[in-house]
């Protein structure tokens, strides 16, 4: 229920603050995080590292 929460949170802050520039940011943040957990080999890491 912890991780439900958060989305819960994040959700009321973006509708009562109007702050929806910062969904895509994290958005894209979430979506890095999870390539870079997935994609964990050695023929990827230097693709990763040539994109930062």
């Amino acid at each position: 229920m912890g991780k439900l929460s958060i989305l819960k949170e994040f959700w009321l802050y973006f509708w009562y603050c109007k702050k929806w520039w910062l969904a895509p940011l994290i958005i894209v943040l979430l979506l890095l995080g999870l390539f870079m957990v997935l994609v964990k080999t050695q023929t990827v890491a230097p693709f990763i590292y040539a994109v930062f």
